[in-house]
């Protein structure tokens, strides 16, 4: 069993970066904030965030989708519950895939 948490827990790290490191530093380097920054700015300090789709297209594509290229989730917002849809553009550039919009 602590075989199969610490896979998932692997997988779901993987997944949290976004895309490739490349993508990553051509974004931070254009003055933008990553994706799950943004959402975490977002979101009221110390709130949680139950995130839907981490693993959306994993293992689907020919190459890596993390989350599908969107993090998805249920957050708080100035004290109220809000549904968090964020776009991924250091996942192929934003690309939408089928099960991106799923």
């Amino acid at each position: 069993m602590g075989k199969l948490v610490d896979d998932l827990q692997e997988k779901l790290q993987k997944s949290a970066l976004g895309g490739s490191e490349k993508a990553r530093k051509k974004h931070s380097g254009r003055g933008k904030l990553l994706p799950r920054e943004r959402v975490r700015l977002l979101l009221d300090p110390g709130s949680p965030f139950l995130e839907f789709s981490a693993l959306a297209a994993l293992d689907v594509y020919e190459d890596d989708v993390p989350a599908a290229g969107m993090i998805t989730g249920i957050g708080r917002v100035s004290g109220t519950e809000v549904m968090v849809v964020a776009n991924d553009a250091t996942v192929k550039g934003g690309t939408y895939y089928p099960l991106t919009v799923k």
